[in-house]
C-alpha cells in the first residue's frame, strides 16, 4: 500500500510542530529525551530539516525554553493586568503559574539539564522573557522597577528551587509540599500590600 504524501509544512509550522513534539517528550521522559532525532521521529520529518531550524540538540533545547518562558510571561501578564483594572485576583495565582512553569511545565528540569551537559545560556531565554514582562509592568511606574526586579529574582528562585528539591525537603522537613507556594504568596501579597500603601495600584 501506498504511503500517503506527508503535508507539507511551511518553515514556521514545522518550527511550531518540532516545539510541541519537545514539549511533550519533556514532559513523558524528561529533558534528556528532547533530542532533534526524538523529536524528528515524533512528528516525521528527518534530522537534517530539524538541524535546519534549531542548529543542535542544545538549540532545540533553548529554543523550547524559550517557549515555555513566553507562554508563561504571557499568562502571568494578564494576571496582574487583571488585577489592576481591579477584577478578582489573589498573588497565589502569579505564584502558582511561575511555580508550575518550572515544575509541571518542565522548565527546571530542562533548564537544569542544559546547564549540567554544558549550556551555560540555558537560562537566558527565560531570563530575557521575564525581563520583558517586568518592563511591561514596570510601564509607568519606574520608581518601582527595581523592587519588581528583586521580587522576580526572589519569585523565580524559589520556583526553581522547589521544581527541582521542593518535594524532597518537605518530606524530610515534615512540611507540606506546596508551603514553598504559601511563602512565595505571603512574601508577594506582603509587598504588594506595601505598594498600595504607597499608592501604587494593587498589586
Amino acid at each position: 500500500m501506498t504511503a500517503a504524501p506527508r503535508k507539507r509544512l511551511s518553515p514556521e509550522e514545522s518550527r511550531d510542530a518540532a516545539l510541541e513534539a519537545a514539549r511533550e517528550l519533556l514532559l513523558e521522559a524528561g529533558p534528556q529525551a528532547v533530542t532533534l532525532k526524538a523529536v524528528a521521529a515524533k512528528i516525521g520529518r528527518t534530522h537534517a530539516n530539524l538541524l535546519h531550524h534549531f542548529g543542535s540538540a542544545a538549540g532545540l533545547q533553548k529554543a523550547l525554553a524559550a517557549n515555555i518562558a513566553c507562554g508563561v510571561t504571557a499568562k502571568i501578564g494578564a494576571a496582574v493586568m487583571r488585577a489592576r483594572q481591579g477584577t478578582d485576583h489573589d498573588d497565589r495565582e502569579v505564584v502558582d503559574m511561575t511555580f508550575d512553569a518550572f515544575d509541571k511545565g518542565g522548565a527546571g528540569a530542562l533548564a537544569s539539564w542544559m546547564i549540567l551537559t554544558g549550556n551555560q545560556d540555558a537560562l537566558d531565554p527565560i531570563l530575557e522573557a521575564i525581563h520583558g514582562l517586568m518592563d511591561q509592568l514596570a510601564e509607568g511606574h519606574d520608581d518601582k522597577t527595581h523592587s519588581l526586579h528583586e521580587e522576580t529574582l526572589q519569585l523565580v528562585l524559589m520556583a526553581l528551587g522547589d521544581a527541582l528539591l521542593g518535594a524532597p525537603m518537605a518530606r524530610a522537613l515534615g512540611l507540606p509540599r506546596d508551603k514553598a507556594r504559601d511563602i512565595a504568596a505571603a512574601q508577594l501579597s506582603r509587598t504588594m500590600g506595601e505598594h498600595h500603601a504607597d499608592g501604587e495600584p494593587h498589586p
